[in-house]
């Protein structure tokens, strides 16, 4: 499979009085909203995210059984939902191959919108983060164009435009039981008035098929993300036996390639900067200075401000919840050459953006 293709320079970002132009410093994307406060991808963590300041909401799509773009991580529904103590669901839980591997769970594909509706969501990290739940409101699972009124909100609330991030996940996986996700993400793009918002709207996949198809065949004319795992290959690589890995299309050769169809590359951390033997931060690697020489972005994920995440010499005490010092990796990261971070507790990380920029 060949990556090149005809397309047009990178996108520019969106500065936050609407200005289309190069941000002063690397952005700070709010990670499935804000779910180091709430619940990761429902309409309660991105909109605080946006009321925090992040320049972007990211979050993730999957498909219902009627074919409706949904906002959750992954489609096993059984960690982020209570569907496993909705008895009239329990016939539907099932074994399958998701990703190249196989789990057993209850699946988006096998609920209607409807059905979906009534589940809530549920805090996936309980024991990092049970302070997610506190309160009474209970979250339901969101559709695509309800985020994508929640970003028209957000955006005249505050007075300047918030940028979105949707991710598809398993694209490969959807087309082969009969969906498009894709033509049903563009379709919701144009019906929100954002098909021709540029910079504003950034997808990003795990898979290059579909973002090629996006460049050439659906002509999205916004930003392209390409993200990488530190190991294994591409869902689609593996079902059109493309023994590329995640590895091999980080290197310079590939990454020529890659800047034909898409403009950034959003690895995971550790593909930036590694962790040594004592699971401290190691020097950086090359990838920032490899992408920035064929003209890609590097916004690596995901930045997570509890102990449990962080490298060693950050860490505040042994408690895997108490939150560490955040913005020492952060920081560490910013003066590697990072475009922006995906982040879990955005205001902590806008903070830190803050003061690296002020120390500059």
């Amino acid at each position: 499979m060949r990556l090149t293709g005809p397309r047009d320079g990178p996108a520019s970002r969106t500065h936050p009085d609407g200005r289309r132009t190069e941000s002063p410093g690397p952005q700070v994307y709010g990670h499935r909203g804000a779910p180091g406060r709430l619940p990761e991808n429902t309409l309660g963590s991105c909109a605080l995210a946006a009321s925090m300041g992040v320049e972007f909401i990211e979050f993730d799509l999957v498909c219902s059984k009627d074919g409706v773009l949904i906002v959750r991580h992954e489609p096993n529904l059984t960690h982020c939902t209570e569907v496993a103590q909705r008895p009239e669901f329990a016939d539907r839980r099932r074994s399958i191959e998701v990703g190249g591997h196989r789990e057993e769970g209850w699946f988006t594909f096998d609920f209607t919108l409807e059905e979906l509706r009534s589940l809530r969501a549920t805090e996936p990290l309980t024991s990092l983060r049970p302070h997610t739940m506190d309160g009474a409101m209970e979250w339901t699972i969101p559709t695509l164009d309800e985020i994508l009124a929640l970003r028209a909100q957000a955006s005249a609330d505050r007075g300047w435009e918030l940028g979105i991030i949707p991710e598809i996940k398993h694209s490969s996986l959807f087309h082969a039981l009969g969906h498009d996700p894709e033509a049903a993400l563009m379709a919701s793009l144009a019906g929100a008035g954002l098909q021709d918002a540029g910079a504003l709207v950034r997808i990003e996949s795990f898979e290059v098929g579909n973002l090629s198809r996006l460049r050439h065949d659906l002509g999205f004319e916004g930003v392209l993300v390409f993200l990488a795992e530190d190991s294994g290959r591409p869902l689609d690589f593996i079902l059109s036996q493309d023994e590329r890995t995640f590895a091999d299309l980080l290197t310079p050769r590939f990454l020529e390639e890659l800047a034909h169809v898409v403009d950034a590359i959003g690895p995971s951390k550790h593909l930036v900067i590694g962790r040594t033997a004592e699971d401290t931060l190691a020097d950086p690697s090359a990838l920032v200075a490899d992408c920035h020489a064929v003209g890609l972005e590097v916004t690596p994920w995901t930045f997570r401000a509890e102990n449990h995440f962080l490298p060693a010499e950050h860490r505040s005490s042994a408690d895997p919840a108490e939150l560490g010092d955040y913005a020492g990796e952060l920081h560490a990261f910013f003066e590697a050459g990072v475009d922006a971070v995906f982040c879990d507790q955005p205001d902590l990380a806008l903070l830190a953006r803050d003061a690296y920029l002020v120390g500059r």
